[in-house]
């Protein structure tokens, strides 16, 4: 049975969402959930069913999201270093923290350690297509300004892996982002990688920003300065679109009718970019699972999130990881 630590002190919100997520998900999976957190605010929020269902590890400090992540590393009684050193100590195969996300990375880079091969960990988020039911994974989206040829190329291989054992993606297709298809587009790192990244049998070349969202390809491959500019500007276009959609349907009895119609579209496209629907960003390439999920995550959000973790775990993913680079590398 897969055990995930849960940072129930980390989130805007406190510890309801992040517990109530957590029970939201026992009720449809079999798994343990280890909260790590003040006891006395986390019991009352258990149903007296699950109660035996659960574990609490009990700690009364928190790092604040204005914080340094650095400060994380001497916080030994923080929920989320508790949480990670749980791990770390082989007490539960993963973590879920909706916490300060660098403190995230920090300690689960420097405690529980990377993969054998991996240079630098690297944190994937899921961007909506065309194609039905189809995301497109885009790492890394933070963990790393400054990248290096290599870098990318590691970042490839854990994309690859990732989208093949965890999304069972049957013939992965991984693109390198550039400003242009053709091969020598690109600045120098990019051109450095690319015949890197082409010891991959799913590599197809060049992608452009357009091909994220088209669905072309399964993993796209960036430095952690462009895709973190690449998540933000794709979250306020979102937010820009819903925000004329809904100024146009005010002004017009025919566009509120029209708006009534299409209620199931916009529905459904909330649902495509909605983050609560993924529960989290995984940072691939440290040694256990290590789900990310944003702060201000609701209970639908969490316990998505937990279902990444388990999916994650169950995929062995990690060894995939780590096959992948010995055979490359050799």
């Amino acid at each position: 049975m897969v055990r995930i630590a849960v940072d129930a002190m980390g989130g805007d919100f406190g510890h309801y969402p992040i517990v109530e997520g957590a029970i939201f998900a026992l009720k449809q999976k079999k798994f343990l959930p280890i909260f790590v957190g003040d006891k006395n605010k986390i019991y009352p929020l258990i149903p007296k069913k699950f109660k035996n269902r659960v574990e609490i590890v009990h700690c009364d400090d928190v790092i604040a999201m204005d914080e340094h992540a650095t400060d994380a590393l001497k916080r030994r009684n923080s929920s989320i270093f508790v949480a990670v050193d749980l791990v770390r100590q082989g007490k539960a195969d993963a973590v879920v923290s909706a916490g300060h996300s660098g403190a995230t990375m920090s300690l689960a880079t420097l405690r529980i350690g990377r993969i054998k091969g991996i240079s630098r960990p690297a944190i994937a988020t899921f961007m909506p297509t065309q194609v039905k039911g189809k995301q497109t994974v885009v790492l890394d989206v933070g963990a790393n300004v400054d990248c290096d040829a290599n870098n990318l190329f590691q970042f490839a291989v854990m994309g690859d892996a990732y989208a093949s054992k965890v999304l069972g993606c049957t013939y992965t297709k991984v693109g390198l982002l550039s400003n242009g298809e053709e091969a020598t587009k690109g600045n120098e790192v990019t051109k450095e990688a690319y015949p890197l990244i082409s010891q991959l049998e799913s590599f197809v070349g060049n992608v452009e920003g357009g091909d994220i969202f088209n669905g072309a390809v399964d993993v796209v491959v960036c430095d952690g300065f462009v895709g973190n500019v690449l998540l933000k500007t794709s979250e306020g276009v979102a937010e820009t679109i819903s925000y004329y959609l809904k100024s146009e349907i005010k002004r017009s009895p025919v566009s509120i009718a029209g708006a009534l119609l299409m209620k199931r579209v916009f529905r459904r496209l909330k649902k495509q970019i909605d983050y609560a629907e993924y529960g989290g960003a995984p940072l691939l390439g440290v040694k256990a699972c290590t789900i990310i999920s944003h702060g201000k995550s609701n209970p639908k959000a969490i316990k998505n999130a937990m279902f990444q973790a388990i999916r994650f775990v169950e995929s062995n993913v990690n060894e995939a990881i780590r096959t992948r680079l010995e055979t490359l590398n050799n």
